[in-house]
């Protein structure tokens, strides 16, 4: 029986490079679809295009907000090369374009070995012990919580007690609700459905739309949940940077990210 991510990102080969889609419901906060679940859709059909096994490098700049519904998914393939393939694209839904791609695809290597690493995983409690992110706890509604599992640092949880921490950071944990195991495609949702770290700064809560995410996938993931660190280092101008690190159960780096977004302020009064 196909997991709930494994349907929510599923599409219909067209032909001539085009594919059908479906932006599914309960993949979304406050009624808009998660980002990294449509870098997740987009990526997938990419990624057939490609021919290619897996996502190595995926750019998206987000043009509008997608609600639940049919989507046109249009890919180009700029470069297929002997280790990569560039496949450049565009998803269209509602009579408007809701994003614009660019990825490149090969195999991420099975077991990466470090030539040189100055990051290291967070140190969480035991995944089955940690406070779990409940839907709502941010004080609006978030279906997508009910797809995933969010385990959260006790110390990074200040701002769902309106108590926020004063640092841009927030650590835990991340699994599928219905036991499926993480691949390099998930690597693309679980970059982006952590609370925003900006939420643990005075004054900062409400929505936060993103502008531009890109993920950077750096080995297959081993079976188990994922550990993630994400930490902001500058909110200016009325947006703000997310950088973003994701290990897998045997403490392997396998993805990082970076996003730019509105800031909560910014975004409740556009």
């Amino acid at each position: 029986m196909p997991h709930e991510f494994d349907d929510a990102i599923a599409h219909r080969d067209l032909g001539g490079g085009r594919y059908a889609a479906r932006v599914h419901d309960g993949w979304d906060i406050r009624g808009n679809a998660n980002g990294g679940y449509l870098a997740a859709l987009v990526g997938h059909a990419m990624r057939a295009a490609s021919g290619r096994r897996d996502p190595v490098a995926i750019a998206l700049t987000f043009l509008a907000p997608a609600g639940p519904g049919e989507v046109e998914i249009l890919t180009t393939v700029v470069k297929r090369g002997r280790t990569y393939a560039t496949v450049a694209a565009e998803m269209h839904g509602g009579g408007r374009e809701i994003l614009r791609a660019l990825g490149t695809f090969g195999e991420a290597p099975e077991s990466p070995e470090s030539a040189w690493l100055s990051a290291v995983p967070p140190q969480l409690e035991d995944f089955e012990v940690s406070p779990r992110r409940a839907p709502g706890s941010e004080g609006f509604p978030m279906p997508l919580m009910e797809r995933v599992v969010v385990r959260i640092h006790p110390e990074d949880v200040g701002f769902v007690k309106r108590e926020p921490t004063g640092t841009a950071l927030v650590r835990g944990w991340f699994a599928f609700r219905d036991g499926r195991e993480v691949d390099t495609m998930s690597l693309l949702l679980a970059c982006d459905v952590f609370p925003p770290t900006v939420f643990n700064l005075p004054g900062a809560s409400g929505w936060v739309p993103t502008i531009q995410l890109t993920t950077y996938v750096r080995g297959v993931p081993a079976p188990g949940p994922l550990r993630c660190t994400f930490r902001s280092h500058a909110v200016q101008g009325g947006t703000f940077e997310e950088d973003g690190e994701v290990w897998d159960s045997r403490g392997v780096l396998v993805a990082q990210s970076r996003q730019l977004a509105l800031s909560p302020n910014r975004s409740a009064s556009s």
